[in-house]
């Protein structure tokens, strides 16, 4: 005789204690059966979460950087292909202005590629030269200052026809920004291209027979529309190339600041002066909890560094500039600023700031200039309980 226990079968010669432990494990194991349906069903649950993530923003960021990366190589490579690319997936206007702004940005792209694009002679590729120059300040500058930033911002190519069209463009923004200064455009034209040349006589090894001075002023006599220009502009120009070359890009597709900050983030902003309130364009660099600038981009070392340390920052509203942001330090209206500048005799002094007010060119760019800066402010607890005790002393000292 046997008896029935559960779902099995039990022999009738078994007692009623192994009974129980066989109802205990048959117990046991519907348990874990049911527990490994309840893991089966999590897994399908977090996989179906991980698959609604691609379509969240982030997930659409981080694919967006890949193919924009993507499109930085393919440009290195073929620049109209990058380009190309670029625009077919939306990462990229099909403006000359758009790419324009993207050529100047410059990130990650081959100076030789960007030299290439521009000088192509397609209609579009020479409307996109022209939007390109315009995105060059030239006022104020002389002709050598001038070229130095325009000739450090792409790799001049080797053929004739490209570099006539660049130098072109070149020359008609000058003359725009520094009006009077040439009686007509073909002046800056042959003028810059004898500053070229002067440049490669006096530091190309190979020249042995150097020009002087006065070779260079007999050179460009008559040029200014039939006139003569002033032979002091002449000699500043000379001095100038004979004390620091030209510096030409390297291949890699990063320049100077570039390679030697690795910056979080760069661009023109104008910044408002400490001691005396006026506005000035500079060239800022975001990197290693730092912020940077320098008055042009070819400049060996930077005018002002501002660390972040037990900084905050804000939105402002100003008067007379848009897109405004201050950075400032917490709980404190007088205190200056820890940083230092660079004086215009060559001296390095602290800066005299309570704040800094910055402008920048869009309200886009604002906003992403101050979600960097925020990534990259640095709390200091020393400094923390320093502020502390300081306003401590300070309220005993009232009372």
């Amino acid at each position: 005789m046997v008896l029935k226990c559960g779902d099995g079968v039990v022999p009738d010669d078994i007692t009623l204690e192994e009974q129980r432990d066989l109802e205990t494990i048959r117990s046991r194991k519907q348990e874990l059966l049911q527990e490994m349906q309840r893991l089966k069903d999590e897994i399908v649950e977090v996989t179906n979460e991980i698959e609604t993530l691609g379509s969240t923003e982030e997930r659409k960021n981080m694919h967006r950087n890949k193919q924009v990366a993507m499109g930085r190589k393919k440009f290195n490579m073929d620049p109209k292909k990058g380009i190309q690319f670029l625009i077919e997936n939306d990462l990229l206007k099909n403006t000359c202005e758009d790419i324009a702004q993207f050529l100047s940005r410059g990130e990650g792209l081959n100076k030789t590629a960007i030299g290439d694009y521009l000088g192509d002679r397609d209609d579009f590729n020479i409307q996109v030269l022209h939007a390109f120059v315009d995105l060059h300040e030239f006022t104020d500058l002389n002709l050598v200052q001038a070229l130095r930033q325009f000739l450090w911002s792409f790799r001049l190519p080797g053929e004739a026809q490209k570099i006539d069209r660049m130098m072109e463009a070149f020359a008609q923004r000058y003359c725009q920004c520094n009006p009077g200064v040439f009686q007509c455009t073909d002046t800056c034209y042959v003028l810059s291209f004898a500053v070229i040349m002067l440049n490669t006589s006096l530091h190309n090894p190979n020249v042995k027979d150097k020009p002087s001075v006065e070779r260079f002023i007999a050179m460009n006599r008559g040029i200014n529309d039939g006139g003569d220009l002033p032979e002091d502009l002449l000699r500043n120009l000379y001095e100038s190339i004979k004390n620091e070359p030209f510096k030409i890009p390297e291949d890699d597709g990063n320049d100077l600041t570039h390679t030697f900050f690795n910056p979080d983030r760069e661009g023109w902003l104008l910044k408002l002066g400490g001691r005396v309130k006026t506005w000035k364009r500079r060239w800022f660099i975001l990197t290693d909890n730092c912020l940077y600038y320098f008055e042009y981009t070819t400049d060996k070392e930077p005018r002002g560094i501002i660390p972040l340390e037990n900084l905050r920052i804000r939105e402002v509203e100003d008067s007379k500039k848009p897109n405004c942001f201050e950075l400032f330090i917490s709980d404190s209206k007088d205190q200056v600023i820890k940083a230092c500048k660079t004086e215009a005799d060559g001296r390095v002094v602290e800066g005299n700031h309570t704040f800094y007010r910055i402008s920048a060119p869009t309200a886009e760019e604002k906003d992403q200039w101050i979600n960097g800066i925020k990534a990259a402010i640095s709390r200091d607890p020393f400094y923390e309980m320093l502020a502390t005790r300081k306003r401590r002393v300070s309220s005993l000292k009232r009372h």
